[in-house]
């Protein structure tokens, strides 16, 4: 195969990825009712540290209504992440339950300042919640690509330091509705930046965006499996926080430009502020909506998505960062400035699906490629609709490979997702579905 067919590829490759991640629970999943109950265990943390060192610091233990993720689906099979917590029962220690994650401290450790101070960073999981004591672990991976123990509880969810107050409920609309929770990806989208008389505003504005997602494969393939929500949380001023203009407002879940120095770079630090908003709906992808004209966004894989409302290019800064964000997909750019420094070992395999040091390219997308198609692959008109191995991505122009000459998780410009990486969206969202 080496030209990019749109209903014949995408028709395949989802059909690929659900096979397999159905071949992957097999033997691996546990019976939800027996171990869990239908709500969410919040652990509250901070990560904390510098280039060289993190800790775990306990901050407190909250109970929500609900729990949004798969009764089929609880342990990871995707090996994806800097991070992964996992669940075991205390008495047996049976996996129960395992996630991976990425958080916007890893991101951290990788620039300029990290090497002089150290820092910080709120950090919020939610599990199942559990009926009987268990012990939870978190995990690192180190350069190597291996995961370390990084913390360790032992959690008895029948105490009575577990808080049951709940955050303040938002309004809540259901934009597209599938059906159940438990059997759908479940996007929340947060309204930040919005004061409460423009909130017909931001319910047209997810409506819209929403419309864009659904006409995106693969997402267009799986729509009937997505529900999308829109939660109505006010700001006391319009528009997130730019220290670049000297603009400090306050809104719902703090968002800022001028991340790690990056004008564009749109996130948050208050991560608690994201996860008690988003506490009003199912949730499995909470994605910040900023009540802007400013270009900018971000996106960290299991952890939260942001995104402007109203610049030209919205849509697409849009599901770029929800590749990030759902997938776990890495940038394929190379030539934009970015604060990270030595951000990939080119000694490691990277763990995103969509990039390779060629370390172990086997694990990747070598199974797409057509024999006839030259390794590495010249970035070349010929091959301009060609699964190959392209020079550059991740950061770096040199030693790291991308699939496709532009993908939305090159450039803006791109048409669509490429095979590569709609394969891994589809594998991620078979994860949430029935």
């Amino acid at each position: 195969m080496t030209r990019f067919t749109k209903s014949v590829v995408t028709s395949l490759l989802v059909a690929a990825a659900i096979v397999l991640a159905s071949n992957l629970r097999v033997d691996a999943q546990i019976i939800f009712d027996k171990w869990f109950t239908n709500k969410s265990l919040r652990i509250d943390y901070f990560l904390a540290g510098n280039s060289n060192t993190q800790n775990f610091y306990l901050d407190e233990l909250k109970a929500e209504p609900y729990w949004s993720g798969s009764h089929t689906h609880t342990i990871d099979t995707l090996n994806l992440g800097a991070y992964m917590v996992e669940v075991r029962d205390k008495s047996t220690q049976k996996l129960l339950y395992s996630k991976g994650f990425c958080t916007l401290f890893q991101e951290w450790q990788t620039v300029a300042e990290a090497k002089t101070i150290s820092k910080a960073f709120e950090q919020v999981t939610r599990i199942p919640y559990p009926k009987n004591e268990v012990t939870i672990t978190f995990k690192m991976r180190e350069k190597s690509g291996v995961f370390v123990d990084l913390a360790s509880l032992n959690i008895d969810p029948h105490s009575i330091y577990i808080n049951h107050k709940q955050p303040d409920k938002h309004r809540v609309s259901k934009i597209l509705n599938n059906g159940n929770h438990n059997e759908m990806l479940d996007i929340a989208f947060i309204a930040e930046g919005y004061t409460t008389d423009q909130m017909e505003k931001f319910r047209s504005d997810v409506k819209k965006i929403s419309e864009y997602l659904c006409s995106q494969e693969p997402f267009s393939e799986h729509k009937s499996s997505i529900n999308i929500w829109a939660i109505e949380s006010p700001s006391e001023a319009q528009g997130p926080t730019n220290p670049g203009k000297n603009i400090w407002n306050k809104t719902a879940v703090g968002s800022s430009f001028h991340t790690f120095g990056i004008d564009r770079y749109l996130t948050t630090t208050k991560f608690r502020m994201v996860m008690d908003v988003a506490a009003s709906a199912p949730t499995d992808i909470a994605y910040a909506l900023v009540n802007t004209k400013k270009y900018g966004g971000g996106g960290i894989y299991n952890h939260y998505n942001v995104v402007t409302s109203d610049h030209a290019l919205t849509n697409e800064v849009f599901i770029h960062e929800l590749g990030h964000g759902l997938a776990g997909l890495a940038d394929e750019y190379y030539t934009s400035d970015v604060a990270y420094q030595d951000f990939y070992d080119l000694t490691v395999e990277p763990w995103e699906p969509n990039i390779t040091t060629m370390v172990n390219f086997k694990a990747k997308w070598a199974d797409l490629i057509s024999k006839h198609t030259p390794i590495p692959t010249p970035a070349k008109q010929e091959y301009s609709n060609t699964v190959g191995v392209y020079e550059g991505g991740g950061y770096m122009s040199k030693g790291i490979y991308r699939p496709f000459i532009n993908c939305r998780m090159h450039g803006n410009d791109a048409e669509r997702f490429c095979p590569v990486c709609q394969r891994a969206i589809s594998m991620v969202i078979s994860t949430y579905t029935k």
